[in-house]
């Protein structure tokens, strides 16, 4: 696949030029958009900047990060602190973002959306208030794995980095989950799945596919 390069800016200005243009294609009232990728290509750092850009545009937006929808430690590390599997099927609490997230945006939904629900660091519930969004307003949910578990995107964005720079730039402490990653890209694909491709091997000069 052709990737052109690009400035982070200008990708953001142009996934929200794209994103202003999306109709929901199940007709619900807002557009749900995912922004796919290791933590270590920051997918949420994309988000913010999209977010920035269709402020600009008068489009209201909310991010949501996985990292605030993790299951209790009691769960997570009920195999061991660095268990492959866990990581990759039990690390992320996806029926609470199924309900709390894209449930209340789903045709019909109040809009009612919980930005995160666990503290990892505390290990106890963040007790944030809900959001509602508007009609028309954007969902920008980013985290690990999320293609994997048919949220409802009418765009999705991975950003995709090679073996040897994931690896590079995972802190050490973290290179258990390395495997669990390889895995996803052998049964999701995530990079000839995605709408929107982006190479973040080296973070000062991104490209994507257009």
């Amino acid at each position: 696949m052709r990737l052109e390069a690009i400035t982070w800016d200008r990708l953001a200005e142009r996934l929200a030029d794209r994103i202003s243009g999306l109709e929901p294609a199940d007709g619900s009232a807002w557009t749900r958009v995912g922004f796919d990728g290791a933590p270590a290509a920051r997918p949420g750092d994309l988000a913010e900047r999209v977010a920035e850009a269709l402020r600009v545009r008068g489009r209201a937006s909310l991010g949501v990060g996985t990292e605030g929808f993790l299951r209790p430690a009691s769960l997570r590390l009920e195999h061991g602190r660095r268990e492959e599997e866990s990581y990759y099927s039990g690390w992320f609490d996806t029926g609470a973002l199924w309900r709390e997230v894209f449930g209340p945006l789903d045709p019909g939904g109040d809009g009612r959306v919980l930005p995160d629900l666990w503290d990892a660091d505390t290990d106890r519930a963040t007790r944030s208030p809900y959001v509602r969004l508007p009609p028309g307003a954007v969902l920008l949910a980013h985290g690990p794995l999320l293609l994997r578990h048919w949220f409802p995107f009418d765009l999705t964005v991975h950003l995709l980095l090679s073996p040897g720079a994931l690896r590079r730039r995972t802190p050490e402490a973290e290179h258990w989950t390395l495997p669990a990653f390889a895995r996803y890209e052998t049964e999701t694909d995530p990079a000839g799945t995605a709408d929107v491709l982006v190479r973040a091997d080296d973070p000062r000069h991104p490209a994507w596919n257009g």
